[in-house]
């Protein structure tokens, strides 16, 4: 990688990352999976180990910078970080008003790429069947667990950091979703508008340890049983369209640090059933949209393959 159009590319990849990341239940790694980087993302963050320390404490910067792909991660972490700053204010703004239409354009996102990353697989086995069987169950059941009011303390911040990035790295679940659990998200969303720099050093060293250690074991399961963990991660997609569904039923609410009442469970229910509760299902605006969703990963994917038709 060594054309400016290919860390434009890359830097853009980034910024899809950064801001599925801020949606709970959009997993920035769906979108490193969907764009053809995911492998590398792993590997050039599992790079990052004693022998690269130890090349960066003695000075031998450029052997350092080659050995953890550095241009690649440079790159791809400042779209990442860019959207996160620029994006969160946007996002909450459609999570705010336009929820079904941001829902809907997720589900289509997911559900479409739940289908291109399975049909990796040419050969399907019993095994790898049921490994598509336990990731959707598996990741139904996070998306049915009940959001949480824990500690604002940096201790909690920092193990909450370790603990989200770990998702948002797993295609499927996200690590947005993992910090609603543990009570965090709009506090994290608050820091990032609010420029609230102690917690976001904090939190961001979390996720720095969480990244480096998982990463580790990730690509090594992906290495040694490829087929089976992406029939697993397969199922983790499938299974999260769970927590994307448009059409919610408010069950039970809190009050967030600033005063304001937000859902805390929720309830999947169908249009019908949605407008009957006195609300608009927007149900054409959801259907077209879904279809974006389903669009735009379909010309990711065909431009990819032109891409590397043309190397």
């Amino acid at each position: 990688m060594n054309r400016l159009k290919d860390y434009i590319l890359l830097f853009l990849k980034g910024m899809g990352m950064g801001g599925a990341d801020v949606v709970p239940g959009v997993s920035g790694g769906t979108i490193a999976f969907i764009t053809g980087i995911y492998e590398e993302l792993l590997n050039s963050i599992k790079s990052i180990d004693l022998e690269a320390l130890k090349l960066l404490f003695g000075l031998k910067i450029k052997d350092f910078w080659e050995k953890v792909n550095g241009r690649f991660l440079l790159t791809l972490f400042a779209g990442i970080l860019i959207s996160l700053l620029t994006l969160s204010k946007l996002i909450g703004f459609w999570l705010a008003n336009y929820p079904i239409q941001l829902w809907s354009f997720f589900f289509g996102l997911i559900i479409i790429s739940s289908f291109l990353v399975a049909r990796e697989i040419k050969k399907w086995k019993a095994v790898m069947v049921l490994a598509l069987v336990v990731g959707t169950i598996v990741a139904f059941l996070i998306t049915k667990f009940t959001p949480a009011e824990t500690p604002e303390s940096a201790w909690f911040v920092f193990i909450s950091g370790a603990i989200a990035i770990c998702a948002m790295i797993l295609p499927g679940i996200s690590g947005s979703f993992i910090l609603l659990i543990l009570g965090k998200y709009s506090f994290i969303i608050n820091a990032l508008n609010e420029r609230d720099i102690p917690i976001i050093i904090v939190f961001a060293l979390g996720c720095v340890v969480g990244l480096l250690s998982f990463s580790r074991f990730l690509s090594w399961l992906l290495q040694k049983f490829h087929h089976l963990m992406v029939a697993f991660l397969s199922g983790f997609m499938i299974g999260s369209l769970n927590k994307i569904w448009p059409w919610k039923e408010t069950i039970e609410t809190y009050v967030d640090r600033h005063g304001d009442v937000k859902p805390l469970v929720q309830e999947n229910v169908w249009p019908t059933d949605y407008q009957a509760l006195g609300n608009e299902p927007f149900v054409l605006q959801a259907i077209l949209f879904g279809a974006l969703g389903i669009g735009l990963v379909v010309l990711i994917e065909k431009l990819a393959h032109l891409r590397k038709a043309s190397v």
